[in-house]
This record gives C-alpha cells, sequence and structure tokens, in this order.
C-alpha cells in the first residue's frame, strides 16, 4: 500500500519536477471527493472501523471484555478497507493505528479458536503483545513492538512478557522484509558529526521539535472533539471541507504536503531541499501539522507516526540547511517531532534509527528525544494516545445523552 502511494505521489509536481498536468491535478484533488465517502462509510457501512486502532486496543487491554466487540472481523476489516481507501487518495496519514489494531485482532481471534495458546500470558497481555508485534511487522523494526508494549500499553517491564514479545515481533519483522518493507526506509544516512557537535543542536532542535508535536497533538484533541457530533450528523458536509482543505494543501505544496511523509524525507536527504528552499519547506510543515490534524481529527483511521517524523524532519532540515548540516538536523527533527506527539522518547530514538540506519547519530537522537517529550508534556499532561482514548470514551459515553 506504502509503495502504492508513493508511486502516486512521485508523479506530482513536488517530486518529479514536472508541471502540473490534468492527471496529477486530478491525483491532488482526490481527498475532496474520498473524505466524503470515507465519513458517509464511517457513519454507515463500515461504522466500526472508524477510529484510529490504537485507543480501541487500549480499551480493550484495561477491559478484556470489550475485545470482542473492538477487536472483532468486522472491525477489522473495516478499518483496513478505509485505510486503504485514505492512503491511496494521498491523505496525509501514518500506518500504526491500523497495524496495531490488525496484530490484536488476530490474536484475539486466536486465543478464542486455541484457548491455550500461550497460557501463560493473561488476556491483557496477550493483546499488547500482538499489538506491537503488529507494530513491529508494519515498520520492520522487531524491538519497536516491544518498546511500544513497555512504554505505551503496558508501562510494565518483565520477562514472563519480553521473552514472547521479542520472539513474536521478531517473526512479525520478519514478514514483513518478505512483503518488501525495508530494513531501512531512508538508506544509511552519510553524516557523521562530532558527538558534540550531535548534542549541541539537539538542544534547540530537542526543544522546538517537542513544542511543534505538542502543538500538533493539542490541536488533534481538540479538533476531534468539535468534529464528533458534527461527523455523525453532517458527514457529507464535513467531508467536503476537509477534503478540499487537504486538496488545498495538495495543490499548494505541489503534492509535498500528501501521503505519510517517507518519500518527502527520502526527497529532501536525495535533493537536498524543497522548491522555494527553506521558507518553501517551513510552509510545507505548516501544512504537514495542519494536514494530519484534519483527517485523523474526523476519525478517518490512520497514524500519526509518520506525520509527526515528517513535520519534525522539515523541522530540523531547515535548520541544517542554514547551518550546514541538513542531514544532521533531519534525523534530530524527525526525531524530535515523533517524541513531542507522542511523549514516547524510547520508541522516538527507536523509529528514527530504523530510518535513518546509522547508529553514530545516536547521541543527538538520544538527547534530542528526551528534550522533545519533556517539552511536549507542558503542553499536554499526558501522551496523546492515552488522551485520545480518554477523549473517544467520554463522547461515546455522552452520545446516549446527547440523543444520538
Amino acid at each position: 500500500m506504502d509503495r502504492w502511494q508513493d508511486h502516486l505521489l512521485g508523479r506530482l509536481p513536488a517530486f518529479s519536477g514536472d508541471p502540473w498536468t490534468p492527471l496529477t491535478l486530478a491525483l491532488a484533488c482526490s481527498p475532496l471527493l474520498v473524505v466524503p465517502l470515507l465519513l458517509v462509510l464511517q457513519r454507515r457501512v463500515l461504522a466500526a472501523g472508524a477510529g484510529s486502532g490504537i485507543p480501541q486496543v487500549m480499551a480493550s487491554i484495561e477491559e478484556p471484555s470489550q475485545s470482542d466487540r473492538l477487536l472483532g472481523v468486522r472491525p477489522s476489516l473495516h478499518r483496513l478497507v478505509l485505510w486503504g481507501l485514505a492512503t491511496l487518495s494521498l491523505l496525509p496519514l501514518g500506518r500504526e493505528g491500523p497495524v496495531v489494531h490488525v496484530g490484536a485482532a488476530v490474536a484475539q481471534g486466536l486465543r478464542r479458536r486455541f484457548p491455550a495458546w500461550l497460557p501463560g500470558l493473561s488476556q491483557a497481555q496477550l493483546l499488547a503483545l500482538a499489538g506491537g508485534a503488529g507494530l513491529a511487522g508494519g515498520f520492520n523494526t522487531p524491538l519497536l513492538g516491544v518498546v511500544f508494549v513497555v512504554e505505551e500499553f503496558l508501562g510494565s517491564f518483565s520477562p514472563q512478557l519480553i521473552w514472547p514479545a521479542l520472539l513474536v515481533g521478531a517473526a512479525a519483522a520478519a514478514v514483513s522484509s518478505l512483503g518488501g518493507q525495508p530494513e531501512f526506509a531512508l538508506g544509511v544516512m552519510g553524516a557523521q558529526p562530532p558527538e558534540l557537535q550531535q548534542l549541541l543542536w539537539a538542544v534547540p532542535i530537542g526543544l522546538v521539535g517537542g513544542l511543534l508535536g505538542g502543538v500538533f497533538a493539542r490541536l488533534l484533541l481538540a479538533f476531534s472533539r468539535r468534529c464528533w457530533q458534527r461527523a455523525r450528523r453532517e458527514p457529507l458536509r464535513l467531508g467536503l471541507a476537509v477534503g478540499g482543505l487537504l486538496a488545498l494543501f495538495l495543490l499548494l505544496s505541489g503534492g509535498a504536503s500528501g501521503g505519510d511523509g517517507e518519500l518527502l524525507m527520502r526527497h529532501l536527504l536525495a535533493t537536498g531541499e524543497l522548491a522555494g528552499g527553506v521558507p518553501g519547506e517551513l510552509f510545507t510543515l505548516l501544512l504537514r501539522v495542519l494536514g494530519p490534524v484534519l483527517a485523523l481529527g474526523v476519525s478517518i483511521p490512520g497514524g500519526l507516526i509518520d506525520p509527526a517524523f515528517a513535520f519534525g524532519a522539515l523541522l530540523g532540515h531547515s535548520a541544517g540547511v542554514l547551518l550546514g548540516e541538513p542531514q544532521l538536523g533531519l534525523a534530530l527533527g524527525m526525531t524530535a517531532g515523533l517524541a513531542g506527539a507522542t511523549q514516547l522518547p524510547v520508541m522516538a530514538v527507536l523509529f528514527a534509527l530504523r530510518l535513518a540506519g546509522d547508529q553514530q547519530l545516536l547521541p543527538g537522537i538520544l538527547l534530542a528525544a528526551v528534550l522533545a517529550a519533556y517539552g511536549s508534556r507542558l503542553l499536554l499532561d499526558q501522551p496523546v494516545y492515552h488522551a485520545l482514548k480518554a477523549l473517544t470514551e467520554s463522547l461515546e459515553s455522552a452520545a446516549p445523552n446527547a440523543g444520538e
């Protein structure tokens, strides 16, 4: 799915260097048609698939009695269909929500069919492990699943859970590799700046990137709260408004505001900049913050990991161009953007190493991630996934009282 999206995005002017054509204009305008369709489907035929997928897995971990409703075959298929349509229409969404949900749903089905499967794990531990394995498979990063289980789902570390999580995560990543998911999505960066330079750069980029990630998370929560009832009452009208804005963003940026962001980061590394130089990158950064807020805020399935990496990379790359080390700036910026958006610094470090493919940048990446997570905490008092879960539960519980 990602390769198909990159193929479509690669035709747009920001990446191809060619002028607009009727075909590329139609691609850029596709959100105007697809987003209203998605919101109508979410309200009716595919209602069980609305939402990211991670809050639903977290709710099932905390209350396993909900897992049959939230992790059944129907919500899983609905979510994959919605996410596939969104991805192919170039919406600025990531993938972690659907892949985590599918991983947990598969484990839920296996436990129901084979009750003696992994008997040493509780239902909550099994769902957490499987959700992490889905993440590991989705990004071909075995350790990522383990860290996500510990840092986000359960908040605890025990050999009883970690050992099977390592095995399942490695197996999931192996399957992902066979499917063509690269181990290092951006190749291997050639930058090898001294450790002291990395640490000095990590302080401002980490703090600014963390604040930017915190602003993104707050905007996402506020927009989600505002659109909850409207998406149910007026899905077509809201879909036209959101789709129109996303199409406008694609037209204004030449396509750089669309997709999950990996093609954009590869383009920055390969060519050095976007059209318009640093001002053009900063304008695209603004669009890449607002675009995912619009798409995720109306409950379209997807993820915020890739979008956070993308706007963080633009921030860091812009600073790096001005200071003479664009690759270092990009690596630190994408780490800070993700750590700020999620408040999960260890996960952000593993993601950054997976994308950059170079441990020479580890000192700066570590410091940028920690500072970004602390900076984000100044704006949002809990990680964004927990905040989204709490928001979803409060809005769903209030819906009957509102006559929904």
